[in-house]
C-alpha cells in the first residue's frame, strides 16, 4: 500500500490512517488483543499492526508522521505527510 501512496500522493500530501496500533510490541487494550486474535483468525496476514515497524517502513518511501492522535475505543489517527529527503 505504501509504494502505491508514495506514486501517487504529490509531495507534502497526506495519507492519513485510522485504526488500532500497538506500541513497543504491546497491545493498547484487552480489546485490541481480542480484535487481533479474531482478525489473524480469518487472515495470518492482518491483524494490528506495529506503530515502530510502521514507521520504519513509511520512511523507506518518503512518508513521515506529522501526528499521532487519540482517538475513541483505543483507536489512533496518524497523519503521515510526503516528503522528498533526496
Amino acid at each position: 500500500m505504501l509504494a502505491g501512496v508514495q506514486r501517487l500522493l504529490p509531495q507534502e500530501g497526506l495519507l492519513i490512517i485510522y485504526g488500532p496500533f500497538n506500541y513497543d510490541g504491546q497491545y493498547t487494550s484487552e480489546g485490541n488483543l481480542t480484535l487481533d486474535e479474531w482478525l489473524r483468525s480469518r487472515d495470518p496476514d492482518s491483524g494490528i499492526k506495529d506503530f515502530e515497524q510502521l514507521m520504519l517502513i513509511a520512511r523507506q518511501y518518503g512518508l513521515f508522521l506529522t501526528a499521532d492522535e487519540d482517538m475513541p475505543a483505543n483507536n489512533r489517527t496518524l497523519v503521515f505527510t510526503k516528503l522528498d529527503v533526496a
